[in-house]
């Protein structure tokens, strides 16, 4: 009967499991769709600042700014200072989240020669110890429930460090939410813009009225721009840092669910042998008890014959 002991254990402890996985996929349930309706509600917003600085790239095609690769700076320098921001959870269980985005950045940064990580999230932090030289030991931030203020926060720490030239190049690399069951991770530069890329979202949208009526802009449309892209960025970085949060919960809500699924089948293997090694058991005893039965009744036999 140990073994069968052993087996009711197991039984016991897979579904105290089970419990805590189920309710883990409730939680991540929940906060996925929390997250999906915080970025709905702010992308409107940020949709008309990018359709802004469309609107200015257009009408002064003659401008230059820092913020943009049409920099005069971007025509002397050889090679690039880089940034990279590579978003991961702070914890695991959530299947493979954290180590697709570890093998992404691994590629992105092996082409770099100069080159800075930051981190959100602890997950990515403890597992590029071995890069510790080009860490920014100063940029901490949480994967978890991100919001616009913390957004704000490291886009003025970057944004800092763009304005003294010691980065020249940013990168932002994070898992971008296809649906609620396909995930991908991206690489994208966050400074400086693509110029191209507002100008074919101008035109795309308008068409050939794109150049339609005048424009006066005041201070100047150079720092107007620059306001613009940094609420952009503060927006870009919002947009990525909910995408991801949702992303690794709906992750965590696949895995969950698969540990359930697997704890369902083990349960059932589990109890099939609980059941034999029970039936054996008592197949066993009652086996004993006719024996002993029917020894006794031999001995009680020899008994009366001696007796007669």
């Amino acid at each position: 009967m140990a073994q069968a002991r052993e087996i009711h254990n197991r039984i016991k402890s897979i579904r105290d499991t089970m419990k805590i996985t189920r309710a883990m996929y409730m939680v991540s349930s929940m906060k996925v769709q929390k997250a999906k309706n915080q970025l709905q509600k702010t992308e409107p917003y940020f949709l008309g600042l990018q359709k802004q600085i469309a609107d200015i790239l257009l009408h002064f095609p003659e401008i230059r700014h820092l913020y943009f690769d049409n920099r005069p700076e971007d025509d002397k320098e050889t090679v690039k200072r880089k940034g990279f921001i590579i978003v991961t959870g702070d914890k695991g269980m959530a299947g493979a989240y954290n180590i697709n985005i570890l093998k992404k950045a691994r590629e992105a940064i092996e082409g770099a020669e100069i080159f800075r990580l930051f981190f959100v999230g602890e997950y990515g932090r403890h597992n590029f110890r071995d890069l510790s030289e080009h860490i920014a030991e100063d940029f901490h931030a949480s994967a978890y429930n991100p919001s616009l203020h913390r957004a704000r926060v490291m886009m003025e720490y970057l944004m800092d460090l763009y304005d003294k030239e010691e980065l020249d190049e940013i990168y932002i690399i994070y898992t971008r939410m296809v649906n609620t069951l396909t995930e991908e991770v991206v690489t994208e530069q966050l400074l400086p813009l693509r110029t191209s890329s507002f100008l074919r979202a101008s035109m795309k949208a308008k068409g050939d009225m794109a150049k339609d009526g005048d424009y006066l802009i005041y201070p100047s449309p150079e720092q107007v721009l620059g306001q613009l892209t940094k609420n952009y960025v503060t927006g870009y970085l919002y947009g990525a840092l909910t995408e991801s949060f949702a992303s690794e919960e709906s992750a965590r809500m696949l895995a969950m669910q698969t540990a359930t699924d697997n704890g369902e089948k083990m349960l059932q293997q589990l109890s099939v042998q609980y059941n034999r090694l029970r039936q054996a058991a008592i197949t066993q005893e009652i086996t004993e008890v006719i024996g002993g039965a029917k020894a006794l009744r031999r001995k009680k036999e020899k008994q009366r014959a001696k007796k007669v």
